[in-house]
């Protein structure tokens, strides 16, 4: 008998969607939300953050609803008021209260708009290669937010995603190839951000005032190399949360939590667990 997929981790009822969620650990809790590449899971995304943070913390990772294992309801409609509840699910099925939240690029949005939205349910924030700010949309967000399944295309994807190339591997793309077509992956992927994609950069934005006042301690990090997200998009959060300190890493791209994860995982397990 094969051994199940180590992306299926333990399934819960959120909002009234079966929701694929990793916990591991004990503690105080931290949601960690991923990004939205194609065939991305919780368990994809932060693979070599789950384990160690699980020593420090009790980390709660779902798959987002339209990725991953999660259920996909038909006729969901796909947007910031779908994902902050289905968030907000989450952390009703588990009991918690109050958590400090991680959010990837696409997770980083939501994050913020879970903290402004839900002010009473988010302690700390850690906002990585962070949507959620005004932007103009960048040729590589664009293509990954059109990809068309291809082990090539694939392999593109992952290119823009590392800047250390060694890090692509031909297993690798076809891994991620294959999670992107996985039943109803690709289709709920497509249907969340047709073109034109700038509008979809711009519904995921939350108001520039509401970031501002958000009294919450937050951790910004950022590879300088960046090509799908802008490095300005973390600046500019950094100006505009005032309790806020922002690490910017070098000869990195868009996967800070992989290709640096010792780094990363030392860094906001200090953050949150001081």
């Amino acid at each position: 008998m094969s051994s199940p997929s180590p992306e299926v981790g333990r399934s819960l009822l959120a909002a009234g969607i079966q929701t694929n969620c990793h916990v591991v650990g004990e503690g105080a809790p931290c949601l960690f939300i991923h990004g939205s590449g194609p065939g991305v899971s919780a368990w994809a995304n932060w693979r070599l953050t789950l384990p160690e943070l699980g020593r420090r913390c009790r980390v709660v990772a779902p798959d987002m609803v339209g990725f991953g294992y999660t259920e996909r309801p038909v006729g969901a409609r796909y947007g910031v008021d779908l994902w902050v509840a289905h968030a907000l699910g989450v952390l009703d099925a588990l009991e918690i209260d109050r958590t400090d939240v991680v959010g990837n690029s696409f997770g980083g949005a939501i994050a913020l708009a879970l903290a402004i939205r839900h002010p009473e349910r988010v302690r700390r924030l850690v906002l990585m290669g962070s949507v959620g700010v005004p932007f103009a949309i960048t040729p590589a967000l664009d293509a990954v937010w059109g990809y068309e399944p291809s082990v090539a295309a694939m392999r593109g994807l992952l290119d823009i995603f590392a800047y250390d190339r060694a890090l692509v591997t031909d297993e690798l793309a076809q891994l991620r190839y294959r999670a992107s077509i996985q039943p109803g992956f690709q289709e709920s992927f497509a249907a969340m951000f047709p073109a034109p994609r700038q509008r979809w950069v711009d519904a995921m934005a939350s108001a520039v005032g509401d970031i501002a006042a958000l009294p919450n301690e937050a951790l910004i990090i950022h590879g300088r190399d960046d090509q799908v997200i802008p490095l300005d998009n973390s600046l500019h959060l950094h100006q505009l949360l005032n309790r806020s300190q922002l690490h910017v890493f070098g000869r990195c791209g868009h996967w800070v939590q992989i290709e640096h994860a010792a780094r990363f995982n030392r860094l906001v397990g200090d953050f949150l667990c001081e």
